[in-house]
């Protein structure tokens, strides 16, 4: 009778020393878990079971200790909050700049909407779900069809208000507005220092697609730079995100939004990804309608790819070791976000 045999995985004895995965440990400074799809709603209609939990097994599998969970407005800040205390992770509370609109629609006003955040903030500011950040504020001149240009810039400035009252870092967005974004940080005094002569404490520029200038101009202001799959599409990216200084790199996935896909710039880098590391950050998934519980879902990112993401830092660095740059993104996420229990 034939005999099938089927390959095994690599183990970590099998692996070099430098990818052993326990070795590697990450903090997704940027995940939106209040988004319907980790529930099983995708586009408004229920297309799986709710596999929240097996995602974050997974994640934990491939090395994420912690989560920081994007609050994108007032009700998503609420919902944030609620999630990372729950899971023992952390939140942001802030208003995305395309939801900025909400401000001046909001009953009372904005000045309502604004003490609203303000109390979300103050009532979270030490404990297990904590706030670690203002935002995600910022602008965006790509989707102005979702709020004007000028009332992107005015809510912008008034969250800046919230992070030097509480002395917070910032969940910052920029996109195709580099010119005013700092312009208002500037302003605002986050010209040095991250803003600290002001009450502010820094932040992180997140999900990073501008140039190399505009990065080293925010570096130079104090701030840190989150990078994740977005921000490795193209080799203009690439080459942004190897101008990066160590001590301003953080790590990210913003799942379920930019994932790594085989189009982009960032393939040619994992696919040195070894076998081990590679079944932990992108295990095999099923398409929504197929679904199997305990697999991911294609599509859909997750933190689990974060891995990914420092190997594509690693690879665009030849000569400094993974595990270099997965600590010295883990230590700058803690001091970054005062997350000391996390030592």
């Amino acid at each position: 009778m034939p005999v099938t045999v089927i390959a095994s995985r690599p183990t970590a004895a099998q692996e070099p020393d430098r990818v052993q995965p326990e070795r590697y440990r990450y903090i997704d400074i940027g995940v939106n878990l209040t988004d319907p799809v980790f529930r099983g709603y995708h586009h408004g209609k229920r297309k799986h079971d709710d596999d929240l939990d097996a995602m974050l097994e997974r994640a934990r599998v491939a090395g994420v200790k912690s989560m920081i969970i994007t609050g994108g407005s007032l009700h998503e800040s609420r919902e944030a909050l609620q999630l990372a205390q729950q899971l023992g992770f952390y939140a942001t509370v802030g208003c995305h700049p395309t939801r900025s609109a909400q401000f001046d629609q909001f009953r009372g006003g904005p000045e309502k909407y604004l003490e609203e955040l303000d109390k979300v903030i103050s009532a979270n500011l030490t404990g297990k779900g904590r706030v670690v950040a203002v935002g995600e504020c910022g602008l965006d001149y790509d989707r102005t069809h979702f709020a004007p240009e000028d009332v992107q810039r005015r809510h912008f400035r008034s969250q800046l208000a919230l992070a030097k009252k509480y002395y917070l870092p910032l969940f910052l967005h920029s996109r195709a507005a580099h010119k005013d974004f700092v312009r208002i940080l500037r302003e605002e005094g986050f010209d040095k220092d991250g803003g600290y002569a002001v009450g502010g404490r820094g932040g992180v520029v997140h999900s990073f697609t501008g140039a190399p200038e505009e990065a080293i101009e925010l570096m130079g202001m104090g701030f840190h730079i989150g990078i994740n799959g977005c921000s490795l599409k193209t080799a203009d990216n690439l080459a942004t995100t190897k101008a990066i200084l160590p001590e301003k790199l953080v790590l990210e996935t913003d799942a379920p939004w930019c994932s790594m896909t085989s189009t982009q710039a960032s393939k040619a880098h994992l696919a040195s990804l070894p076998p081990l590391l590679n079944a932990l950050y992108f295990p095999a998934g099923k398409k929504p309608e197929a679904f199997v519980y305990g697999q991911p879902v294609k599509g859909r990112n997750e933190p689990a790819a974060i891995g990914g993401v420092a190997w594509v830092v690693h690879k665009l660095h030849g000569d400094v070791p993974l595990e270099k740059v997965t600590e010295k993104a883990w230590k700058n996420t803690i001091e970054l976000f005062g997350l000391a229990e996390l030592q």
